[in-house]
């Protein structure tokens, strides 16, 4: 039976592999409604099987998961007409306009004439393609043909859309437009899984974000918890020249030094009390600085050392011995 405040995806012990490839290693994911939750991980970590599992596409070897309150394995017809999916790549017909393709989708949706064109029409004003509607989609721009495939994802007013990479090669213009739709969506009550390669974008828009790595989770929480996790705060001095950067070596033992481009990076939290600390530091030596910048743990940080790929921002990722103890915690 359904009940309002069950989550939207639960998925426990979730495993798939491929011949003897593990690619799914018994994950749990809980997305609460109205959310969004990103997952995260290196090409080849699983992140589109298991969009592609959660969504009907293909089978799990094993698990329990319930979509949209419906069980996957017994009920695929009402998680399909529970939610909605952007793949990577886009599906809409380049033949067709944008208004044919969909009016297509209306059609796939059994939706009547009537009910066809006036989703149609709400469609292309919500996602500003009321004026190329009646162009052929082989005209579209790379941002615009992004649009209408999320567009078409929502003929049939799905509770949990999949996002699989949406902004993959588009501008900054045209992801800052696909934000806001899907800041948007979520304001209507529609639940996103988002899987993406941008780590700012998650940043911005996730409720939640887990990290995939060799098929299992090695990390979930929000951004903050996330950052939280890891060390490395530092502030980067950029010095006049040879002889304030000699100083303010001496000044500062503990730091990290580049000759070649003037500059020292000192460990420092990016709380006010810490900074001010730094600044009477480097009065009290006397050093020539030109600029400062501060510098707090990211996602990238937190990305580089769940994941555990070497030789990858090499000068500001945690070392193994980092990602080791983040992982211990984390379990």
């Amino acid at each position: 039976m359904s009940t309002s405040h069950a989550p939207a995806i639960r998925a426990t012990g979730l495993r798939k592999s491929f011949g003897t490839h593990v690619v799914l290693d018994g994950i749990d994911l809980t997305v609460e409604r109205g959310t969004v939750f990103a997952l995260l991980g290196p090409n080849g970590a699983g992140k589109t099987t298991t969009v592609q599992i959660l969504s009907t596409l293909i089978s799990a070897d094993a698990g329990d998961v319930r979509v949209a309150d419906h069980d996957l394995a017994t009920e695929p017809d009402a998680v399909r007409a529970a939610i909605g999916v952007t793949g990577q790549f886009s599906a809409v017909d380049a033949l067709l306009t944008g208004a044919e393709n969909l009016l297509l989708m209306a059609d796939l949706h059994h939706l009547d004439r009537k009910q066809g064109r006036i989703r149609a029409r709400d469609l292309l004003e919500r996602f500003d393609l009321v004026e190329a509607a009646g162009k052929p989609v082989a005209t579209y721009s790379g941002g615009m043909r992004r649009r209408l495939d999320l567009a078409m994802g929502l003929v049939g007013s799905p509770r949990i859309v999949f996002l699989d990479e949406p902004t993959a090669g588009l501008d900054p213009r045209s992801r800052q437009t696909m934000w806001q739709i899907v800041r948007d969506l979520v304001a209507d009550g529609v639940t996103i899984f988002l899987t993406t390669q941008y780590l700012d974008e998650a940043d911005h828009l996730a409720d939640r974000i887990a990290v995939l790595d060799h098929g299992t989770l090695v990390a979930e929480g929000t951004a903050a918890e996330l950052k939280r996790l890891i060390p490395g705060g530092h502030v980067s001095l950029q010095l006049a020249n040879a002889d304030a950067l000699g100083a303010a070596a001496l000044a500062f033992g503990e730091a990290a030094v580049n000759a070649d481009q003037l500059t020292i990076q000192v460990p420092c939290e990016s709380s006010t009390t810490a900074l001010r600390a730094l600044l009477d530091r480097i009065d009290a030596a006397a050093v020539a600085v030109d600029t400062l910048s501060v510098h707090s743990p990211d996602l990238d940080d937190v990305f580089l050392a769940l994941t555990d790929r070497p030789g990858e921002r090499a000068s500001t990722a945690p070392p193994a011995s980092t990602a080791t103890r983040i992982k211990e915690t984390l379990r």
